[in-house]
């Protein structure tokens, strides 16, 4: 008995690259600014795959570790803001590496008391001397 050609074609999975990769960060754009940025003559489809799935990873852990810092803050409302974001990455130790020429805007400072700064205890007492 023959079968119908229909089960013959494989059915093909209509929808974006990222779609049917699984993924949130747009594969086609990805590539798109790879082909743009001419890193290499040649670039494959399975390159902006791997490149946005480690771009989405990198990005999902961040906010993980952001969300954490804001609500570590004890204030009532948990909002993420440059901040926090800048706070969080800092403290990581993997992250802190990646990012550690990398200026946040609107995010000040990481809090730190130098060592030379830092009081003494048990310091000795006594007079000033005069300058002459």
């Amino acid at each position: 008995m023959a079968t119908p050609r229909s089960a013959k074609k494989a059915v093909r999975k209509s929808g974006s690259k990222s779609a049917k990769c699984g993924l949130i960060f747009p594969v086609g754009r990805v590539g798109g600014m790879m082909r743009r940025g001419q890193y290499a003559r040649r670039i494959g489809a399975s390159g902006a795959v791997y490149l946005a799935a480690v771009l989405e990873y990198l990005t999902a852990e961040l906010l993980e570790l952001s969300v954490k810092a804001a609500a570590q803050s004890g204030k009532k409302r948990c909002r993420l803001n440059p901040r926090t974001v800048m706070l969080a990455a800092r403290h990581d130790d993997d992250i802190g590496t990646l990012l550690k020429n990398v200026t946040l805007s609107h995010s000040g400072v990481v809090p730190n008391i130098s060592k030379a700064m830092a009081k003494k205890k048990g310091g000795k007492k006594g007079k000033a001397t005069p300058s002459a």
